[in-house]
C-alpha cells in the first residue's frame, strides 16, 4: 500500500526532493511507507501505554487512546520530516561549499586539452563527496548520448540549490556562446571562493546576537519564571493565614484575602510557556545565524533541556534559601 499517494502534491514533492537531496538512496515511496509504518507502530504503543497508566479515568476509554494515538503520530512524523529536510540542507550546503574545488579541477583539465565532457568526468574526485555522486550521475549521461547542457539542467535540479543553477546558467550560456570556458569556470571559483568567505565573516559577526539569545532564553527566562512561581507560593501561603476582616461598616480602600490559585498550575504554565519561547528562539538562532529557521532545530532540544534545568535549579535554591520563612508561615 502506497501511503505516500494520501499526502497534498506539494508536501509529497517537497518530501520527495528532500529525501534525494539528503542522499537517502532507497526509493522515496518505500522509504516513506517503512517510515509511515514505523511511527504508526510506535504510536500504537504509545497509546496502549498511556491509556494504561490513566486507567483511572476510565469513563474516557475511547478518548485516551484515540488522543495518545494521533498525538504521537502527528509528533514523530513532523520530526521526521525536519530531521531528513536538515539533512537535506546540510548536504547541499557541503556541495556549495565543494563546487569551487569542481570548478577548479574542472577548468584545470579543460587547460590541459580535454574535452567538456572528459574534463567533467575526471573531476569526480572521492575528497568532493557527495557532489561527486552527482558528477558522475550528469557523467554517465553524457557518455550514453544524452546531450550536455540538458544533463548539466537535470544535475542543477537534482541539486536543487539556487546557487549551484546559476553557476550551471552561466556554464551553459558559455558553452552556448563558445567562449573560453576554462577562465569562465577559474573565475567563477574564485567569486564563489569570496563569497563563502563574506558568508562566514557575517556569520562570526551574528555571533554576539545568537550569544544574547541563548543567555536571555536560556538562563534569563527560567530564572524569572523560577522566581515567580515561588513569589506566587509565597503569597498564596501568607493571604491563606490572613485573618477574616468584616469591612460592613469600615471603609477600606481594598482588602487583602485568601487567593484561590493552585501553584501547580503556575508552574505548568511556566514550563509550557518555557518550552513555546524555547522553540521560537531557537528557530530564530537558525534564522540569524544561518539564514533559515530550520538550521535552528538542532539548538531545540538542547536548549528545552537547559531551560527547564535552571528553572528547577532555581527553585530548589530559592527553597532552600528561604526554608526559613516557609516554616514560618506554615
Amino acid at each position: 500500500m502506497n501511503v505516500a499517494k494520501f499526502l497534498p502534491q506539494k508536501l509529497w514533492r517537497d518530501y520527495k526532493r528532500n529525501i534525494l537531496n539528503a542522499g537517502i538512496k532507497e526509493n522515496p515511496e518505500k522509504y516513506f511507507n517503512k517510515i509511515f509504518f514505523i511511527v504508526f507502530i510506535v504510536s500504537f504503543f504509545t497509546s496502549l501505554i498511556f491509556s494504561f497508566v490513566f486507567k483511572q479515568y476510565s469513563k474516557y476509554f475511547f478518548v485516551f487512546p484515540l488522543l495518545f494515538f494521533i498525538i504521537p503520530l502527528f509528533i514523530f512524523h513532523i520530526a521526521i520530516y525536519f530531521w531528513i529536510s536538515l539533512n537535506a540542507s546540510t548536504r547541499i550546503k557541503k556541495m556549495e561549499t565543494l563546487f569551487p574545488e569542481f570548478l577548479q579541477l574542472m577548468a584545470s583539465n579543460l587547460r590541459a586539452g580535454m574535452t567538456v565532457e572528459q574534463a567533467f568526468l575526471s573531476s569526480a574526485r572521492p575528497e568532493l563527496a557527495p557532489l561527486d555522486e552527482e558528477i558522475l550521475k550528469t557523467g554517465r549521461e553524457i557518455t550514453t548520448g544524452k546531450d550536455v547542457i540538458s544533463s548539466f539542467r537535470r544535475m542543477s535540479e537534482r541539486i536543487a540549490s539556487e546557487k549551484i543553477d546559476k553557476i550551471i546558467n552561466l556554464i551553459v550560456t558559455g558553452l552556448r556562446a563558445g567562449g573560453n570556458i576554462s577562465t569562465l569556470l577559474e573565475s567563477t571559483a574564485s567569486n564563489m571562493r569570496e563569497k563563502e568567505f563574506l558568508e562566514k565573516r557575517v556569520a562570526s559577526n551574528v555571533l554576539t546576537y545568537v550569544i544574547f539569545i541563548f543567555i536571555a532564553i536560556g538562563i534569563g527566562a527560567p530564572i524569572l519564571f523560577g522566581l515567580s512561581t515561588i513569589l506566587v507560593e509565597i503569597i498564596i501561603k501568607l493571604t491563606a493565614q490572613l485573618p477574616e476582616i468584616k469591612t460592613a461598616n469600615i471603609s477600606m480602600p481594598f482588602v487583602l484575602s485568601s487567593l484561590t490559585l493552585n501553584p501547580k498550575f503556575v508552574i505548568y504554565f511556566s514550563l509550557v510557556f518555557l518550552v513555546v519561547i524555547d522553540i521560537i528562539s531557537s528557530l530564530l538562532i537558525g534564522l540569524v545565524n544561518k539564514g533559515d529557521e530550520k538550521y535552528g532545530l538542532r539548538y531545540m532540544l538542547p536548549l528545552i533541556a537547559f531551560s527547564i534545568g535552571v528553572f528547577f535549579s532555581v527553585r530548589i535554591f530559592l527553597y532552600r534559601f528561604l526554608a526559613g520563612t516557609f516554616n514560618a508561615i506554615s
